[in-house]
């Protein structure tokens, strides 16, 4: 039994591509870099340093920047305020348009053949 747990390897990789391997970096380098993003977008203190290459740092907005993102909030409920009552406008005429069309009377069939009837007509005689 030792033998054998010896002779085994614990963990068998198989070799990559070039491609596979650049689309493990690619995954890495942007889970890392959605990280940092999420971290420098909080409104917190942070100071953030890459393996002591470049340091950063972010303070909470002051108080004229609390006004102007106080403005931006106003202004984006406004336009979508504005664009609700325009999808219902359109809401209400397709409606319309949709009760309207259901209260027309159905077309009825005149003259007209089923596929089946034309299949008949073109069989060749058996």
């Amino acid at each position: 039994m030792a033998e054998i747990e010896q002779n085994e390897a614990l963990i068998d990789v198989e070799p990559m591509s070039v491609d596979q391997l650049a689309g493990a970096f690619v995954m890495i380098a942007g889970a890392i870099g959605s990280l940092l993003l999420v971290i420098w977008q909080s409104k917190c203190h942070c100071k953030m340093n890459l393996c002591y290459i470049f340091s950063c740092e972010r303070r909470p907005p002051n108080e004229d920047e609390m006004k102007s993102l106080k403005q931006q909030g106003k202004d984006m409920k406004k336009k979508t305020d504005k664009m609700m009552k325009k999808e219902d406008k359109i809401l209400k005429k397709e409606d319309d348009i949709l009760s309207e069309i259901e209260s027309q009377p159905s077309l009825s069939r005149t003259n007209s053949v089923k596929i089946s009837e034309v299949d008949e007509e073109n069989k060749p005689p058996v």
